[in-house]
């Protein structure tokens, strides 16, 4: 009967809707959790961006479908895909926290991890070296600096 009732509770607090400070808890949580301060950061600025963009529209389930929209929405912005793969990334983490605070349904969060990130189309852009510019480019080491030593034997560092 415990149980029940304890599983009743924590499906009562459980939420579609969530507020700001329920959502700075999990961002906070979701911040915690990782190691690296550039995750820390990237994570950070990626989830205060949803939160942006999710508090400007009243009413917005924290739902797969809304973060399908954040995920049309961030792919009209023209980013790279890349970028919408870390920012897809952080919002799904919240979703997690959200989900093991108690503040939003495993079915809820268990849909947002199922958005999908956007696709790597195509050839990278840019102004590759050609084998022989390499070569060239690594023949030119200066010797006597750690550098150059380190660069042309980076076995021995």
């Amino acid at each position: 009967m415990a149980h029940r009732n304890s599983s009743r509770r924590s499906k009562a607090k459980a939420k579609t809707i969530l507020r700001l400070p329920d959502l700075e808890q999990s961002k906070t949580a979701v911040l915690h959790s990782l190691g690296a301060a550039s995750s820390q950061e990237s994570y950070g600025h990626a989830i205060d961006e949803f939160i942006g963009w999710y508090c400007s529209e009243p009413r917005l389930a924290f739902n797969r479908t809304v973060v399908l929209r954040y995920r049309f929405f961030l792919e009209q912005r023209k980013l790279a895909p890349s970028t919408i793969n870390v920012h897809l990334a952080a919002v799904r983490r919240l979703a997690y926290e959200a989900s093991d605070t108690g503040l939003l349904s495993p079915e809820l969060a268990a849909g947002i991890r199922r958005v999908k990130g956007a696709k790597r189309l195509g050839v990278r852009l840019g102004n590759w070296l050609t084998v022989e510019q390499s070569r060239s480019l690594l023949s030119q080491h200066q010797a006597n600096s750690l550098r150059g030593k380190r660069d042309r034997n980076p076995d021995k560092y």
